[in-house]
């Protein structure tokens, strides 16, 4: 299983995915030395040198080495990608991460790099025969966890899977198209559109061989990019097997993005201004004084509380106050399904107003302490069935 730890000595602090930076993978060491620690020291030592050999080479500027108390001040991380550690010798394969900024000043190259706007991370993991998404830890997420993100030209949004995240984004929320939902779940992650990795796990049995089919998706579409398959000859190499999957699909989603693929949905865009019909609008010079530059309303914020049973009473719920006229947006403050919900509503006008508004479409409203509270009307039961006063019993 993969680790990241950092370099004794360095003053830079190892984080995964914590910022660009160049990375050098499958560096070769094999030491011997009086004790293990000292070995693995030494390891680390010799990697960190292999591994700025082997960068500067890639960058074309040849192979020269650098004194260890540069590469210290260079060097931001090491990957453990496989060791075997005895008590005199140290074998492993390491990955060397360098800060971008201060070794691209050493190599002469340019440290900045185009990004795309943000994308949200979905990650979706498959099973026996079902999806798992942020309800709970997956060797999938790990996978996206040990992800060096910051040398890649997508930028990642990558939920920390607690909180909401489990009732937000989950396997079903793929499916559902709707831009408006999907617009208020990408404005609380701060993205603009979604990235939706697939994996679907076959084991052949028990400890034996995995089976890992890739898919690439995005958008609120789901919209497939591209898939493939990988598998390995047990399950100690799943996380390898995920890793090299997370890796492939980084370089598909940069293909994309680089091709022009993968790119903003417009209807997750903010909506543009609706054209006014000029024969609509009133000559100015033909109105009162007094009424002249007093046709804008002020919009303020209204908190609605509205009582969501279901998924569905909370789309209806939103449906309601979006087709209020008056109502500029209508946004998630908390999502409770089987609870009260918080609403933000942007009005034209004030909150006695918004609630007529609302009861005139069949909801029952309560205010106080500043804000509304939604919910359904009881149906209205039909009068008793009993005799008048003034009939005669019998």
């Amino acid at each position: 299983m993969l680790a990241i730890v950092p370099l004794i000595g360095s003053d830079v602090a190892a984080q995964e995915g914590a910022g660009p930076s160049f990375e050098v993978s499958g560096v070769e060491v094999d030491v011997s030395a009086k004790s293990s620690d000292t070995a693995r020291t030494a390891g680390w030592r010799l990697a960190q040198r292999k591994g700025w050999v082997m960068l500067s080479r890639r960058m074309g500027v040849g192979g020269a080495g650098l004194p260890d108390s540069v590469l210290d001040q260079l060097v931001s991380g090491i990957v453990v990608e496989s060791e075997q550690i005895g008590p005199t010798r140290y074998i492993a394969k390491l990955g060397i991460r360098f800060d971008r900024s201060r070794a691209a000043s050493i190599l002469g190259v340019s440290a900045s790099f185009t990004r795309s706007p943000p994308f949200l991370l979905l990650p979706i993991e498959w099973t026996g025969g079902a999806p798992l998404a942020f309800e709970r830890k997956s060797v999938w997420l790990d996978a996206w966890g040990r992800f060096n993100g910051g040398n890649s030209t997508v930028d990642y949004v990558r939920p920390a899977g607690n909180g909401p995240d489990a009732l937000l984004l989950n396997a079903g929320q793929i499916n559902r198209p709707g831009r408006g939902q999907w617009r208020s779940t990408l404005a609380q992650y701060g993205a603009s559109d979604v990235l939706i990795p697939i994996v679907h796990l076959e084991r052949q049995w028990p400890g034996g061989p995995i089976i890992g089919r890739f898919q690439a998706r995005f958008g609120p579409d789901n919209r497939l990019l591209t898939s493939f398959s990988l598998r390995v000859s047990n399950a100690d190499a799943l996380p390898a097997l995920m890793d090299a999957g997370v890796k492939r699909i980084d370089a598909a989603y940069q293909a994309a993005l680089s091709s022009g693929i993968l790119r903003i949905d417009p209807g997750l865009l903010a909506r543009a201004p609706t054209a006014v019909d000029e024969a609509t609008v009133p000559d100015e010079s033909l109105l009162p004084e007094d009424v002249i530059g007093t046709s804008e309303v002020p919009a303020i914020g209204i908190t609605v509380q509205v009582e969501t049973p279901t998924a569905g009473a909370f789309d209806s719920s939103q449906a309601t106050l979006r087709g209020i006229p008056g109502i500029r947006s209508v946004s998630i403050d908390s999502l409770a399904l089987g609870g009260i919900s918080v609403l933000r509503v942007t009005y034209e006008g004030d909150a006695a107003t918004l609630r007529s508004a609302i009861e005139a479409r069949g909801w029952a409203v309560i205010s106080g302490g500043g804000a509304l509270r939604m919910q359904r009307r009881a149906p209205s039961l039909p009068p008793p069935d009993v005799p008048a006063d003034n009939a005669t019993a019998g």
